[in-house]
């Protein structure tokens, strides 16, 4: 007993000293320091709990007497040092089967600086560039608990912590993303950007812009027989716009639903219209109940058309064109496209009936978003 008290002990102090003297670092390195403290703690409890030093309620001692020791301590409950536990041991496979570098993580009570993961050495496969290192630091704890819990492979790990990073995700948007499987969907659009847009880095952009399936969870109408008419699909998107514009993604703003352009005297009424700041662009989109029918590509390119001979400014892009259908077969689709003179591009979209219960309801609700935005 007198044993397993001085282990709580050295646990504690080591821990407290550790937390003590990041406080008092630069404000300005805040999140590289809390980051470094995790991982070192996350190191630390790691190496003891998972050999059998401590007993199970261990972790759960510890916080207590954390909170205690330094009253009004946030962070540190004993699911929060097990998600460090988590952090340290989900990273630490980068550094294995290599000998130690100055500046790698270190264990506590030393000081821990990320910044040099790759210095004075050969970089190795799965290693973080600078820019990537940089990148990582700049994300919170409970952003990096998201995609360790959610994600496995290296790469798509940073993919998330780039967008994080560079998109600004709130927790809600990272999770959103995660559970509609960005990663997979992103850039795989069915398009024929490449022979329609002849700039090659607004050809990328609008690639990348576009996913192959979007995931409308926060349309839930009960029509067990058939999908819902296109009618009532717009009504419920232009009803939750903020949440359709965040299954979009960045930079896009909505002009209008039923756009008109009057040609000839004759009025015609795109469903929904968008502005993508990134790619200065018109963006139309055009919403179908059922699979996806070549015919559709025929009347967008005429929208197209107009939007740019009537609506488009002068300095803008030409416009673009997204068929959202229930399904698609891809072959079909990119026959069809082949030939079209104007970029636009064919994707699904599933709603909160097609998905499994663990994958509804992933947006937050009304008041929540109100309180985000």
């Amino acid at each position: 007993m007198k044993k397993m008290t001085r282990s709580y002990s050295e646990a504690i102090r080591n821990i407290k000293n550790a937390i003590l003297k990041s406080r008092y670092r630069a404000a300005s390195l805040a999140n590289k320091e809390l980051l470094s403290l995790y991982y070192g703690i996350g190191k630390y409890v790691s190496e003891n709990s998972r050999k059998g030093t401590w007993g199970t309620s261990t972790i759960e001692t510890i916080s207590e007497k954390l909170q205690h020791e330094l009253p009004g301590l946030r962070g540190f409950s004993a699911s929060n040092i097990k998600n460090m536990r988590m952090f340290y041991e989900e990273w630490e496979k980068l550094y294995s089967n290599r000998q130690p570098v100055a500046g790698d993580l270190a264990i506590l009570p030393k000081d821990i600086d990320v910044q040099a993961l790759t210095s004075n050495r050969q970089p190795l496969a799965g290693d973080l560039t600078v820019e990537q290192i940089n990148l990582f630091l700049s994300i919170g704890f409970t952003h990096h608990c998201e995609i360790i819990a959610k994600v496995k492979s290296f790469e798509e790990r940073i993919f998330y912590i780039e967008h994080c990073a560079i998109d600004f995700w709130s927790k809600e948007t990272l999770r959103y993303n995660l559970k509609s499987n960005l990663f997979a969907k992103q850039g795989k659009l069915p398009n024929n950007f490449k022979t329609t847009i002849s700039d090659n880095d607004l050809q990328q952009k609008a690639i990348m812009s576009f996913k192959d399936e979007y995931l409308l969870d926060f349309i839930n109408i009960e029509s067990p027989d058939e999908e819902p008419d296109e009618r009532v699909l717009e009504s419920e998107i232009v009803n939750n716009i903020r949440k359709f514009i965040m299954s979009l993604g960045k930079d896009f703003s909505f002009i209008g639903n039923q756009y008109r352009l009057t040609v000839e005297e004759q009025e015609y009424f795109i469903d929904l219209l968008f502005f993508n700041r990134q790619l200065q662009s018109l963006i139309a989109i055009e919403l179908k109940k059922g699979a996806f029918k070549p015919e559709y590509l025929g009347k967008m390119n005429f929208y197209l058309s107009a939007l740019d001979d009537l609506v488009r400014l002068p300095h803008e892009n030409p416009s673009i064109g997204i068929i959202l259908c229930k399904s698609q077969n891809k072959k079909i689709v990119e026959y069809a496209v082949r030939d079209m003179t104007k970029p636009m591009g064919v994707a699904t979209y599933k709603t909160a009936k097609n998905l499994p219960p663990e994958y509804r309801n992933v947006l937050p609700d009304a008041e929540r978003l109100k309180e985000l935005l």
